[in-house]
């Protein structure tokens, strides 16, 4: 732990300062939140090996950054790749996995076989190099609480996968597996832990499956049905002239989330790293609570609508209520800086223009 603190502490350092480089793994590079990791530690002067095949992620989110950083272009379930991205590397943040819910239904076996075999590999990988290796970092899900006892969650809550038949779990459950993996595999084996439980992380190019860029879709392309043109983002108070486009969601509105800017999450991530005890559990996120009604009137507003939404039939699995309790973390130096509002305006104009949704 004081190797880790001493040298990736330099990784939240201000902008300009020297730094110590650290040479890391990131599993998953190309995905989402991969991609945001990988940046900021190749900005930040760092060494990054970056495993990336495009089963969920994308090599493109990262490809300027190519000439700065060694590139792996393999599967992390595969032992060999594990092991040759692995060698040399202080730390190794594992990200990779088959991740949206609409995955989830519809590849749960691969979701689980990433999950479960990308684990054992990496894990094996860490194990072999840890005279180099000396903190690995695991990736896993809020999905694991699935309907958590309390609001705000703390890291202490229990994990459960209630019904073992849906394919909803798929992914709850493999996480579930790698944090077991992370505590009673690899560190009984001498290489330090640390598990990440992210929720809802949003930000431009999150991908497809996420209620933010599902929301944007929705909204513009029953906007186009109903002859509305979709216009600037309104003004506080503005809604009550605007244009009306219906849509039908999930449920009935009133299941509630929180969201986390990715910027923020990797603010987060670093300050674990860093500042983390050997076998922890942190929550990054933020503690702003918002209902799935009053989400999809922001983002209509930042489609200049006013959205009316029709209800409709609840996902079996869905969790009603889901927001972290970030005090653990915050104890550390951690404080989400992006508020909602703000942040939605740029991912929802980055998808606005990924779709081709004009005015």
């Amino acid at each position: 732990m004081c190797y880790i603190a001493r040298r990736m502490g330099k990784l939240i350092t201000p902008a300009g300062e020297k730094v110590t480089p650290v040479r890391a793994l990131v599993t998953g590079a190309g995905g989402f939140i991969g991609a945001a990791l990988t940046r900021r530690l190749v900005e930040g002067g760092h060494q990054v090996v970056a495993v990336e095949n495009g089963l969920r992620g994308t090599p493109k989110r990262i490809a300027d950054l190519a000439s700065r950083m060694k590139l792996v272009d393999g599967d992390v379930r595969d032992p060999a790749t594990a092991s040759t991205a692995t060698a040399g590397c202080e730390v190794v943040f594992h990200l990779a996995a088959v991740n949206g819910t609409e995955n989830f239904y519809q590849r749960p076996d691969v979701v689980l076989d990433v999950a479960v075999r990308g684990s054992l590999a990496t894990m094996d990988a860490a194990i072999e190099h840890k005279a180099t290796v000396k903190r690995y970092v695991n990736f896993s899900s809020s999905e694991i609480y699935n309907e958590p006892t309390h609001v705000p969650t703390g890291e202490d809550e229990r994990a459960m996968i209630p019904d073992v038949r849906n394919p909803r779990f798929s992914y709850g459950g493999g996480k579930l597996i790698s944090e077991l993996l992370s505590f009673h595999y690899l560190q009984r084996r001498g290489v330090a832990a640390l598990v990440i439980r992210p929720h809802n992380v949003y930000g431009p190019d999150m991908g497809d499956e996420h209620v933010i860029p599902q929301f944007v879709k929705k909204i513009g392309e029953a906007a186009k049905a109903q002859g509305v043109a979709l216009g600037q983002p309104l003004a506080a108070g503005a809604e009550a002239s605007a244009k009306e486009v219906r849509v039908q969601i999930q449920g009935d509105g009133t299941e509630t989330r929180s969201f986390c800017h990715v910027d923020d999450f990797v603010d987060g991530l670093l300050i674990a790293t860093d500042r983390g005890g050997d076998g922890e559990i942190f929550h990054i996120g933020t503690e702003e609570e918002i209902s799935v009604r009053e989400l999809l009137a922001m983002v209509g507003r930042n489609l200049g609508v006013r959205v009316v939404f029709e209800t409709g039939p609840r996902t079996a699995g869905s969790t009603p209520r889901r927001c972290p309790s970030i005090k653990k973390l915050g104890a550390l130096g951690f404080a989400p800086k992006i508020g909602l509002e703000a942040g939605l305006r740029g991912t929802v104009a980055w998808y606005r223009e990924s779709y081709k949704f004009q005015g």
